[in-house]
């Protein structure tokens, strides 16, 4: 009985962690948003798009660890932005905006994960319109070659031992 108990246990626990993990790799979408599943391109794919308000479209692109890319964001407007979402992580927090980091990210991916692209027009701007149009740019790169690292001295016998290193 006690043991039935148990893996009852386990298999609930189980199944929230299951629960849990596929909740944080689907987007929240706004009302009207259309969602559009990309694949990590293999040459540099290009997005053409407007920021409807409440009738745009918002994109995943899963990333593997180890591959380098560059994402490039553009558009006339003054209020269309861009924002990037790890949906891995659980908090709904973007690790890149082009509000404040620029217009263009580039990185070498450190682990597994699916991301979301959300060009938007900012809300808080004294619009003159509806949207905007943006362009963005996913590069796939060749990774940066790792610098060599130069051979180490082999070590020579002595008769004295090493001094300890000088605090700086």
């Amino acid at each position: 009985m006690k043991d039935h108990s148990v893996k009852t246990l386990i298999a609930a626990a189980a199944l929230f962690f299951l629960t849990v993990s596929a909740m944080a790799q689907t987007p929240q979408l706004d009302p009207g948003e259309k969602l559009e599943k990309l694949q990590f391109p293999a040459v540099t794919m290009q997005l053409k798009g407007w920021t409807k308000f409440g009738n745009g479209h918002v994109y995943t692109l899963p990333v593997r660890a180890g591959q380098h890319l560059k994402i490039s964001f553009s558009t006339k407007s003054k209020f269309a932005f861009l924002a990037i979402f790890d949906l891995s992580k659980p908090d709904d927090e973007a690790f890149f905006g082009t509000d404040e980091d620029g217009m263009s990210f580039e990185t070498t991916i450190k682990e597994n994960a699916t991301w979301l692209l959300r060009p938007y027009y900012s809300k808080v701007s004294p619009r003159r319109g509806l949207g905007a149009p943006f362009r963005i740019l996913i590069e796939p790169l060749a990774a940066a070659p790792q610098q060599p690292k130069p051979p180490a001295e082999p070590e020579r016998p002595s008769l004295f031992p090493k001094a300890p290193p000088k605090p700086q």
